[in-house]
């Protein structure tokens, strides 16, 4: 089998192309500058998208040209402060919110002494302090990882997933896991749903206060020809935004999202050096047809496989690779297969 150095520098080819140099803490390092970077544009789209809709509707509801600027800095001020307060419940609350919602329970070493073996190891190996465990009582084969940091991180796994694959397939699963949390994806993830949510919030606020807008006689005061045309191009922009906005934001995460699951993958390789057990494990996930009970679309991106994939099969949304919250199982697959070549 290649060494550990041969394995890392075939993947990177097959993902990025970096230069052989490159490690897999310069990946990690990168990865957290891209997501600041990401995240910051988020935020200001989402300030800008705040300060933009308030423009419009103070337009479209008839105000002068004198109340544009107030409603342009209010408007983003009460973006910046929602997007910021949300923000931190995310980093501080949303970790427990999604170990509720899939019902995760906390499990102990004497309950599984296999299991935090494999974790402990793989921790020690990531150089990251062993996550907490937590089972889900579901006969459906899956897995995920949550928390803001590598210190309140979490790893949670279903009975199904504990009970039907081997050690070397479970520390397949785990390493992929723990990858996630020593790449900081779950804090990135959680922050870049709560923009996504902002900014459909915001959109749909838009639309719903256009249209009492309207009912209440909106748009209707009269003012000068050039005026009138100035307030109507803006509506016509914030309209505009208002449709792209929340679909662009969508795409970025879900972009970014798929590119994450090769890196976790490709992590979990550089620990374990078996990239057999995560290849077994994904086609027992693959081949899985049990539905995962607590499964819903908030939450599907954290899963190592989407739990929702079957229920969307013959319904459209697997028409387009865009819209995956994962990348195809055999992709990743024929990936992890190259690397034992």
């Amino acid at each position: 089998m290649a060494n550990g150095s041969s394995v890392i520098h075939t993947e990177r080819e097959r993902v990025r192309a970096l230069p052989p140099n490159v490690t897999f803490l310069d990946l990690i390092r990168r990865n957290k500058r891209k997501s600041v970077m990401l995240m910051i544009g988020m935020g200001l789209l989402a300030v800008a998208l705040g300060a933009g809709l308030a423009v419009a509707l103070t337009a479209w509801g008839g105000g002068g040209s004198e109340a544009l600027l107030p409603s342009l800095l209010l408007g983003g001020a009460v973006a910046a402060v929602v997007a910021v307060v949300a923000s931190y419940w995310s980093l501080h609350g949303g970790s427990s919110a999604v170990l509720r919602m899939s019902g995760a329970t906390p499990i102990e070493k004497k309950d599984d002494p296999q299991l935090f073996n494999v974790v402990e190891e793989l921790a020690i190996a990531a150089g990251i302090p062993m996550p907490r465990v937590f089972l889900i009582h579901d006969e459906a084969i899956n897995a995920f990882a949550t928390g803001r940091d590598p210190e309140h991180a979490a790893v949670a796994i279903t009975t199904g997933l504990r009970a039907r694959l081997t050690r070397d397939e479970l520390a397949g699963v785990m390493a992929h896991e723990l990858s996630h949390i020593r790449n900081y994806d779950i804090r990135f993830a959680m922050l870049m749903a709560t923009m996504v949510g902002l900014i459909v919030f915001a959109c749909d606020a838009f639309w719903r206060m256009l249209f009492y807008s309207r009912l209440s006689g909106g748009s209707r005061r009269g003012g000068g020809g050039k005026g009138n045309a100035a307030m109507l191009i803006v509506v016509v922009v914030a309209v505009i935004l208002a449709i792209i906005a929340p679909m662009l934001a969508m795409l970025i995460r879900l972009a970014v999202s798929r590119q994450r699951e090769y890196l976790a993958d490709a992590g979990a390789v550089e620990l374990t050096r078996y990239p057999q057990g995560l290849i077994g494990a994904l086609e027992k996930l693959g081949a899985s047809k049990t539905p995962l009970k607590g499964a819903n679309r908030a939450t599907a991106h954290m899963f190592i496989v989407n739990p929702l994939r079957n229920a969307m099969r013959g319904k459209g949304h697997e028409a387009s690779s865009a819209f995956r919250t994962h990348p195809p199982l055999h992709d990743r697959i024929d990936r992890l297969r190259a690397l034992m070549e």
